[in-house]
This record gives C-alpha cells, sequence and structure tokens, in this order.
C-alpha cells in the first residue's frame, strides 16, 4: 500500500491531467453532435484497424485449410460438369427421354513431392488405396494435364506425369479435331510435342491442344496445352508439333484424380476383341 501511495503521489501530475482529458472528451460528446460523431468515427476507425490486423494474421494461418476446402468442392464441381456424364436416349418411347449417367468422378488430392527436371519424373499425392486411387487413373490439376497414375499404397500414390519419356497420351486439335500423340522430349518442362499428325492438316499457332478422351483415362476436353511452332519430319509425312504445356509443373500443388467408373467394362470388351483376334 505504502508502494501504491509513492507512485500516486509521483506521477498525481499526470494521473490528473490524464483524468481531465477523458472527462472532457466525455462532455464533449454528451454536449454537441459534432464532437460526439468526430468522437465516434475516430475510435471506430481505431477498432477497425485493429480488428483488420488480427484478421490478417489468423487469416494467413488459415490459409492452408481454406486451400484444402475449395481443392475438395472444386473436385465435386467438376464431377457435375456434363464432359462427366454419358447421355443414354432410349428410341423406344416417343418422347425424347434422355438420362444421364455418371462417367467419371473426381478426387482431390495434395502434392507431397514433385519433380519436372529430370528425363523421367514423377509426383506423388497424399492419398492412395484407402481414398479409392487406383492403377491407371488419370490426375490432372485445375489448369490441365498431369499424369497418370502407377502405383499406390493404403495412404500415398505415385504418379508419372506427361514429363516422362515413356509417357504418351492421345490428344487432338480443338479447333479442327484432329488427333495425335503427346510425348515429351526431355528437354523443358514448360512444352512437349504432338506427334503422329498427318502433314495434311492444318496447324495455326495458339491452337489449343486438348485430350481426346480415346484413351479411357482422360476425359475428352481436359486442356493441354497451346501451339508454337510446327515442322515436318522429313520423309515421314507426319508434323512434329511443339507445344507449351497449360500446367506449370515447377508450381503443383493439388490435382484431382479421375476416375472412369466405366473402364473395367471398356477393357474387358477391348480384352475379348483382341483374344478374337
Amino acid at each position: 500500500m505504502h508502494r501504491l501511495f509513492e507512485i500516486l503521489k509521483r506521477y498525481n501530475y499526470l494521473l490528473v491531467f490524464l483524468l481531465l482529458v477523458v472527462l472532457s472528451l466525455v462532455l464533449m460528446s454528451r454536449t454537441t453532435y459534432y464532437q460526439s460523431s468526430r468522437l465516434l468515427a475516430w475510435s471506430g476507425s481505431m477498432a477497425g484497424r485493429w480488428y483488420r490486423g488480427v484478421n490478417n494474421v489468423t487469416g494467413y494461418f488459415g490459409l492452408k485449410s481454406e486451400n484444402d476446402r475449395l481443392a475438395a468442392e472444386n473436385a465435386s464441381l467438376r464431377a457435375q460438369l456434363a464432359e462427366s456424364y454419358i447421355s443414354y436416349t432410349d428410341s423406344v418411347f416417343t418422347v425424347n427421354d434422355t438420362v444421364y449417367r455418371q462417367h467419371y468422378t473426381y478426387t482431390e488430392a495434395k502434392v507431397v513431392k514433385n519433380s519436372w527436371s529430370g528425363q523421367n519424373n514423377y509426383i506423388m499425392l497424399g492419398k492412395g488405396s484407402d481414398h479409392g486411387l487406383k492403377p491407371d487413373m488419370a490426375v490432372i490439376s485445375p489448369d490441365g494435364i498431369v499424369g497418370v497414375v502407377m502405383a499406390v499404397s493404403p495412404h500415398f500414390s505415385t504418379v508419372m506425369t506427361v514429363l516422362h519419356s515413356d509417357s504418351r497420351n492421345s490428344v487432338k486439335v480443338k479447333r479442327t479435331g484432329i488427333s495425335g500423340s503427346l510425348v515429351w522430349d526431355g528437354r523443358d518442362y514448360r512444352y512437349a510435342q504432338v506427334v503422329d499428325v498427318p502433314t495434311t492438316h492444318q496447324f495455326n499457332e495458339g491452337d489449343t491442344i486438348i485430350t481426346s478422351g480415346l484413351g479411357g483415362d482422360f476425359p475428352e476436353g481436359v486442356l493441354v496445352g497451346f501451339v508454337e511452332s510446327a515442322e515436318t519430319l522429313s520423309g515421314s509425312g507426319f508434323y512434329k508439333v511443339r507445344i507449351r504445356l497449360a500446367t506449370e509443373f515447377n508450381k503443383l500443388d493439388h490435382v484431382y484424380i479421375v476416375n472412369n467408373r466405366f473402364r473395367d467394362e471398356q477393357q474387358a470388351l477391348t480384352a475379348a476383341r483382341n483374344n478374337e483376334n
């Protein structure tokens, strides 16, 4: 108690001054509308700055969970696109009775390991067989094509990306519908090549390349890249087309695994046809 009296005695002038200032502000706010509004505006501004600063800090730490939530939501929305359904029309009825059955479903996953600078590149995903992933499932990013699942464990999976010497995927020119094969020459992760396209067809710089849907893994229409140049392979009658890939492989974070719900049925028919031959 003695120490408290010493502090009050030492700072009595300052305490009286502060008390008078507070008292005068209270009296001003109660007596005139102008001073009251100015005081409220100042206090509101200070409080707003404080809460904005707090929200900026808490929002930064909440970005990871928000990104995960948005990725899951995007996977759900992709599954609702028209390209993810097969259309069946029953001609027995006189009315146009069309039923849609979902062809593709999507599962989002986090990229936990990534490579893009070698000759044969893979990524590892933080989901596996416990989440329904299987080998040969296609993998895409929000920007475009990524690769195909090669192996799975209960909680992880490895994906051979299109940046691999053994990767080969069926693609086509969106403008003309002409098909070819997407390959990679092992040089620059930003570019790939489309081969097996006859020189009887015309390419334009900037043409959009998309998946053809013929491989049974990727849905038709997934963005692959854009034509930069086309050269004729001497004596072959085919083009070698250089494209800029839409996916930025050095920045992969979240991807979507594509489940073709009719893949087993399609493979069974293919196997039966091969056995007949």
